[in-house]
């Protein structure tokens, strides 16, 4: 039985491989290269845009949570982020080219894989598809789905972090350490001091920004340095600039700000501005960055760009499997179903193909327990929400534990063992039926 799975990114990665480990055919259809997005730069599956990090890997948090839920399932994001690890401290974080070409070749060596470059501009009618064609989704296929659900699309603004060479950053005042000195060092840190982070704020808060349509709905996981500036003049020292945790490993001198880059590939030669996701124009963004001490001669490898997402109103258009309501046979997922992140995209892509699977072979698919990362995002999406906003991983959605905690770390760490011992029941149960 062959379904069709229209993108291929991370969600619609991780939908295949579900199915085609349980033995059917998939057809994917991926526009890129020949068509291309503001963001994707190759035509590689599970391209990975605004970071090569997808996050914690510890359990005391929903993300380190997720992966293992997920690593039941033999998640082909995690089995291929395994071949194409880099240093990221406690996070867990990939060579973009190797971990693309990894999730493709895996996805191969399937006989019942076929792959399509070409765009889809409508939905197929009859047996089973899966939408995962992400944010940036075309025109054409955008107005199929609005024509399909019935409901209008919310929209709001993604951005992403510049990259710079390693050997432009100015090692005279930028030092190697991991905040509290977890993991080994990875992140390289561009310090200020008051006098300099005042006039790097003045300069942020002033530059000109790139023309676009912005509504001001930001996604607050992404949002603009310089629009999170506005939020006052020590807001950044509280986000991407806090210096808590970091002082220079042989002085022991402490800064007024701080500014982490982190590597973005195995080599170590390209480092990414963590959390300088940016719509500033690209002088702009020479300018202002420069005034950090590191970055005043820095190579900018890849400038940041901001571009409008789209999902739909996921409580009003899908149920708990990602499947449109009133169209059984269609799936969506990936960003442009509600949930946001790299981890979350491929998790909903998995639990597309998941449900697909059972289905096909005859048999109703079992609610996640909520409980569980991944039960407790799917029924975020798929409960009504008046103000539905795209949603991460997180402990906050999950049911209450039966016992209160007091300590922070240790009710974080009873919520994901609690996840995970459930998961791994639904898990066996799943696989047995």
């Amino acid at each position: 039985m062959k379904v069709t799975v229209v993108g291929g990114g991370l969600a619609g990665s991780e939908a295949a491989y579900a199915l085609l480990k349980r033995g059917f055919e998939v057809v994917m259809y991926e526009m890129r290269p020949d068509k291309s997005t503001p963001a994707h730069k190759t035509g590689a599956l599970a391209e990975l845009v605004c970071s090569n990090s997808l996050k914690s890997e510890l359990l005391s948090t929903a993300s380190g949570t997720l992966k293992e839920e997920m690593k039941l399932f033999d998640s082909v994001v995690l089995r291929a982020a395994e071949g194409a690890r880099v240093p990221c401290g406690g996070a867990l974080g990939v060579e973009r080219e190797i971990f693309s070409r990894e999730v493709e070749k895996i996805l191969s060596s399937f006989s019942g894989f076929t792959l399509v470059r070409e765009e889809v501009t409508s939905i197929p009618e009859g047996g089973v598809t899966i939408l995962a064609t992400g944010p940036l989704t075309s025109e054409k296929m955008a107005a199929a789905l609005a024509d399909v659900t019935g409901e209008d699309y919310l929209n709001f603004f993604d951005a992403a972090a510049p990259i710079v060479t390693a050997d432009s950053v100015d090692p005279d005042h930028s030092f190697f350490a991991s905040r509290y000195g977890t993991g080994d060092a990875d992140y390289l840190n561009a310090p200020m001091n008051k006098e300099e982070y005042l006039a790097f704020y003045e300069a942020l808060t002033t530059a000109e920004r790139a023309k676009q349509e912005v509504d001001g709905n930001y996604f607050e996981g992404c949002m603009p340095i310089e629009v999170m500036a506005e939020g006052g003049v020590d807001c950044l020292r509280f986000g991407p600039l806090r210096p808590v945790g970091l002082r220079h490993p042989v002085t022991g001198e402490k800064y007024y700000a701080v500014l982490q880059l982190r590597k973005e590939n195995a080599a170590g030669d390209l480092y990414n501005l963590v959390g300088f996701q940016t719509g500033l124009t690209f002088p702009e963004q020479r300018r202002v960055f420069g005034l950090i001490p590191a970055l005043r001669e820095a190579e900018f490898v890849r400038y940041g760009v901001m571009h409008r997402n789209t999902f739909v109103n996921a409580p009003k258009v899908l149920d708990a499997e990602f499947r449109v309501k009133g169209r059984e046979g269609v799936y969506v997922a990936g960003q442009l179903s509600g949930v946001e992140g790299y981890m979350e995209s491929a998790m909903s892509g998995m639990i597309a193909g998941l449900s697909a699977a059972a289905r096909l072979s005859g048999r109703a698919f079992e609610p996640f327990p909520e409980t569980t990362v991944m039960g407790a995002l799917t029924r975020y999406i798929s409960t009504e929400n008046k103000d539905f906003q795209p949603m991460n991983a997180n402990f906050g959605i999950l049911p209450p534990l039966e016992a209160r905690i007091r300590d922070k770390l240790a009710r974080k760490t009873a919520y994901a063992q609690r996840a995970i011992k459930d998961m791994t029941a639904y898990a066996a149960r799943y696989e047995r039926a």
